[in-house]
């Protein structure tokens, strides 16, 4: 078994477990390797070295970062700027950011009823007490949610990923 660090063109970085190279190259060419974060399959494998275990290191060797995990500074109350706070945009590549990210929309996913492309109508419905208030997730138009916010009722929209459809590993 091969595992192999892959990156897309989008700079998504993520392992892929392949029985050999060929296994890996065969997989490239037909176009079944996707970056799990966007579905992106312009796939380049990354340099990698074997991981040696010499037993030396010590808690306290490496230098502590000033920045929360995740690529994210703390958030500071900054009376020069009228009080304002500002807060650095997470690192889409971070491995970290995309593994919080494939979770949060795993949970949505978990938590939620999908009603498709019946979602405004349905998002209305339960809105106006017609239907079981319930979490659901679904799809609409641009147009649709601007719509369902001008009516007050609370839309996000989220990227549904192919990859979230079937079981990650």
């Amino acid at each position: 078994m091969k595992v192999l660090n892959l990156r897309c063109s989008r700079l998504h970085s993520f392992e892929g477990w392949f029985a050999s190279e060929d296994d890996f190259q065969q997989q490239l060419a037909r176009g079944l390797i996707e970056c799990p974060m966007c579905a992106d399959s312009g796939i380049q494998k990354m340099p990698s070295a074997p991981r040696l275990n010499f037993g030396g290191h010590q808690a306290g060797d490496s230098k502590a970062s000033s920045a929360e995990p995740g690529g994210v500074a703390p958030l500071k109350n900054d009376a020069a700027h009228g009080g304002q706070v500002e807060i650095s945009r997470p690192d889409a590549t971070n491995p970290a950011v995309q593994a919080a990210f494939l979770s949060a929309l795993r949970q949505v996913v978990t938590n939620t009823e999908d009603v498709g492309q019946r979602f405004a109508d349905e998002a209305r419905r339960i809105h106006y007490g017609e239907a079981e208030a319930r979490s659901i997730r679904g799809q609409a138009s641009v147009r649709q949610a601007v719509d369902l916010l001008e009516e007050g009722i609370e839309v996000m929209p989220l990227p549904m990923l192919p990859a979230l459809k079937e079981t990650l590993q």
